[in-house]
């Protein structure tokens, strides 16, 4: 009998040291998003006749144009409850972004004629969302 109960006891060690909990930390990567209102002063004519606004912010940085994701949303013109991603067209002025170390541009511009493109007269509300992302040499 004892011979058993030290036998168990033998098998019930080895199988408790046996058990290993491996403990892993994983940092999750965190979209970021940034909100701007343009407003409709800020849009400056550009010598080919489109139409820029620039919202300058050190966050966009080299990192941001190298590394990471950037999507761009403006309200809606005609329904303030829901975005529409850049680029896009809406009666026929087309708009578009450039991300740039230190800021981001806004264009408009007419689809059909250059000199005849219109900014909003409007303000515009503006959502920029960066997605980061680790980066992987070749």
């Amino acid at each position: 009998m004892k011979r058993l109960a030290l036998l168990l006891l033998c098998v019930a060690t080895l199988g408790l040291a046996s058990c290993k909990k491996d403990t892993y930390i994983t940092q999750e990567l965190k979209a970021k998003t940034y909100n701007y209102e343009i407003k409709s002063t800020d849009w400056k004519r550009n010598a080919d006749g489109s139409f820029t606004a620039t919202w300058v912010n050190k966050k966009f940085d080299g990192i941001t144009l190298d590394d990471e994701g950037v999507m761009v949303y403006f309200e809606h013109p005609l329904t303030t409850s829901s975005f529409i991603q850049l680029p896009y067209t809406f009666n026929y002025s087309a708009y578009s972004y450039e991300l740039y170390n230190g800021g981001i541009s806004f264009d408009v511009q007419d689809t059909n004629n250059l000199t005849n493109s219109v900014p909003p007269n409007y303000n515009v509300f503006v959502k920029v969302v960066v997605v980061p992302s680790e980066y992987e040499p070749n």
